[in-house]
């Protein structure tokens, strides 16, 4: 998935937010315990940081994920939001440099601007354990046990009161810790478009 599709969908999804229907205005007390369920699917670009990460991962990764919102928004500038914890699941297809998966689970922290109207930008991060077959075949990694360590921008773009698009980009890098070796890492960006859809 190239930048420049990307930034299609973004406008596409800002155009969409200004020309669909009305929508009744979020009040603070809408925040607190909104559940929100979604999945995101991005083609993965590879990073180099250090020289010794020759390996460049080239596939697609998918991450279906729920959060809930703990706090109402905080703050009354432009940077007022509203911070969620989640838990997503990671399962990634890897093409090259030779074919390969992982899949896992992470814990993730999101903080989402509220002051934009039907445009929802936000940060957020998380990591946990991810399990791979690239033991002899990812040459930086000496374990097939690895976590999975990101963080990453987008905007949700509401469609209606329930649905939103999803746009935006993570930076990702895949370890085993130390407990093998070798023990390189391997990075990729993934830009990705999703849906989120609004629980309770």
């Amino acid at each position: 998935m190239r930048m420049s599709h990307v930034c299609a969908m973004v406008l596409i999804c800002t155009s969409l937010a200004w020309l669909s229907p009305g929508m009744a205005e979020e009040t603070a007390s809408t925040w607190v315990g909104r559940q929100t369920v979604g999945v995101i699917v991005g083609g993965m670009l590879p990073v180099r940081v250090m020289d010794t990460q020759s390996s460049k991962l080239n596939g697609v990764a998918v991450h279906p994920s729920w959060q809930i919102a703990l706090t109402d928004p905080i703050g009354h500038a432009w940077w007022s939001g509203s911070v969620a914890l989640g838990v997503e699941a990671a399962f990634l297809g890897i093409a090259e440099p030779t074919s390969a998966y992982g899949i896992g689970f992470t814990p993730k922290l999101m903080y989402t601007f509220t002051s934009f109207g039907r445009l929802k930008p936000y940060v957020e991060g998380g990591g946990g354990p991810l399990w791979t077959n690239f033991d002899s075949r990812v040459p930086e990694q000496g374990s097939d046990f690895n976590f999975l360590v990101w963080g990453g921008t987008g905007v949700n773009c509401d469609l209606t009161t329930q649905w939103a698009l999803n746009v935006g980009v993570r930076f990702s890098h895949i370890s085993n810790a130390g407990t093998d070796s070798p023990n390189g890492g391997v990075n990729y960006l993934l830009p990705f478009l999703g849906v989120t859809a609004k629980l309770f």
